[in-house]
């Protein structure tokens, strides 16, 4: 088929709590020991532990190689039970959660899972307190207990969300006879009860995934046999895709290519409206050029998201003027009812009101890659021809980026940012929470207020007024900049089928077992 399929998917939020009983056992492929499907990403793993990674390239493998109790559907956003039979709240108060563990479940290696393997993987995670690990989804989990196949979740305050939250990564169940109780496990080992099992692995290379004959749980069937190749920049992703090395691609393509794709050669392009955005974070910590509010109003003042949507990104984006993307409950324009168009003038005011000498001379640090070097470049000349600023941009390896932001080492930091699960939440929390996974410094009462207000509500629709009003305060205190929000990209050869089915932008899993050969 010579076709361009392209779905748009209609993020909602719904009900949270799960419930129910049921599950497949994984059907064994019909291509048998077929040559693996090729899958090309510039998305990188940084940790095969899943206590030790917060970012998408791990999450995106860990859904395939781990189960966590609940998992998503394709364009559902209530969670469904995958290792366990069902879980529900089990109090009005919303703070203990119950699931009961499927009891046909084991590991890759053979080993019989059990609730204290449920318990052990949760309890690791605060534990370990990785710097770039999972802990700020879980600031309301007190304690984990297991009896027997029930394991309870203890919370320190009521959070309609936590069942998402178990549905993503962070809610991998590892091996508690394999991963160490207060350290990372290291190597390129993993066992897990995923629908696959990791049969090769080189750090940034390749990764070889088999089905798992042993996976029991949501998932009816996988295609077959999936070779990852990873790669550093986009621009090398699109060479592999031109030398036919690989047969898809997501995450990753360069604008330039995506807005000029050929379709007449059998590619296959699955275009999705994604909850993808990318922000400019800044370093609050007292003594940083961004602690004082009124540098970080003054650029905010200045940002022209047109120029970087249709320049360094060629339309595959849209601009953002808020925390929340469009489609998500909760959703406004705070930024731009607050900052309409860049403004030079006012943003001289403000500093000048502030007593602010210029120009500001402050570190920005983005992941090395062609994209996102012209990204910064646009920004670096609307900030700088203004003459109130002075820009030193640092191109960064993007593992040691995430490891230096997290210790303060930048001023200011661009970080693209894919939902873990399908809720406002995950971008309020996590970006602009005390203890946030930007590690930015920013700590705000008001805002903490409001997020966990947010969290008392099953019926999401009621936290609406909530999410706007942090959204407002966010754009008063700029703790960061929204830039935009990206559509969601798969490319495949015409001799793949399922690659519609890979992602659906919303919910951060990387369903490779959709992939097959025709």
């Amino acid at each position: 088929m010579r076709s361009t399929v392209r779905l748009r998917i209609l993020i909602t939020c719904g009900v949270l709590v799960a419930a129910g009983v049921g599950g497949w056992q994984l059907l064994p492929s019909d291509v048998g020991s077929a040559e693996p499907i090729s899958v090309g990403t510039t998305d990188e793993v940084t940790s095969l532990d899943p206590a030790g990674a917060y970012d998408a390239g791990s999450w995106a493998i860990y859904s395939n190689l781990f189960q966590s109790l609940l998992t998503f559907k394709p364009g559902f956003t209530t969670p469904v039970p995958d290792a366990a039979e069902g879980c529900k709240f089990v109090d009005a108060k919303l703070t203990t959660y119950q699931c009961t563990l499927r009891d046909d479940l084991a590991f890759s290696n053979g080993r019989k899972i059990t609730g204290e393997d449920v318990k052990y993987s949760f309890e690791r995670i605060l534990r370990i307190k990785a710097d770039v690990g999972p802990l700020p989804l879980f600031p309301t989990l007190k304690s984990v207990t297991a009896d027997g196949r029930l394991v309870t979740f203890h919370l320190s305050a009521r959070d309609a969300t936590f069942p998402l939250k178990v549905a993503t990564g962070a809610g991998s169940i590892v091996d508690k006879d394999k991963y160490p109780a207060d350290k990372l496990r290291a190597g390129g080992e993993v066992d897990g009860s995923g629908p696959y099992v990791l049969k090769e692995y080189k750090s940034g290379d390749v990764a070889l995934l088999e089905p798992n004959p042993r996976y029991k749980g949501s998932i009816a069937k996988v295609g077959g046999p999936v070779r990852v190749k990873y790669y550093a920049q986009s621009e090398d992703l699109a060479d592999a895709w031109k030398a036919k090395e690989i047969q898809v691609t997501h995450r990753q393509m360069p604008p330039a290519f995506l807005s000029t794709v050929d379709t007449n050669d059998g590619t296959r392009v699955t275009e999705a409206g994604s909850a993808e955005i990318r922000n400019l974070n800044f370093n609050t910590r007292p003594g940083r050029p961004m602690a004082d509010k009124a540098v970080r109003q003054a650029v905010a003042s200045l940002i022209d998201r047109p120029a970087i949507t249709t320049g360094a990104y060629k339309g595959t984006v849209e601009p953002l003027y808020s925390l929340v993307p469009q489609g998500f409950i909760g959703h406004s324009t705070a930024f731009y009812d607050t900052y309409p168009e860049p403004d030079p003038a006012k943003a001289k005011k403000i500093l000048e009101e502030a007593g602010i000498d210029t120009p500001v001379t402050f570190t920005f640090a983005y992941r090395k890659d062609l994209t996102y070097a012209a990204e910064t470049n646009e920004i670096k000349r609307q900030l700088e021809e203004t003459g109130l600023f002075k820009v030193k941009p640092v191109e960064v390896k993007w593992t040691e980026f995430q490891k230096a932001y997290a210790k303060g080492t930048y001023d200011a930091y661009t970080v693209g940012w894919l939902p873990d699960f399908p809720d406002s939440d995950n971008f309020t929390a996590p970006l602009v929470g005390t203890g946030n996974s930007m590690h930015n410094g920013f700590s705000d009462a008001r805002i903490d207020s409001l997020i966990a207000s947010t969290q008392q509500y099953s019926d999401r629709s009621r936290a609406t007024g909530d999410f706007k009003a942090i959204q407002s305060e966010v754009a008063d205190e700029v703790p960061l900049v929204p830039l935009w929000q990206k559509k969601d990209y798969v490319l495949s050869t015409d001799s793949v089928a399922g690659s519609q089915n890979v992602s659906d932008g919303t919910a951060g899993l990387w369903r490779l077992w959709e992939l097959s050969w025709i």
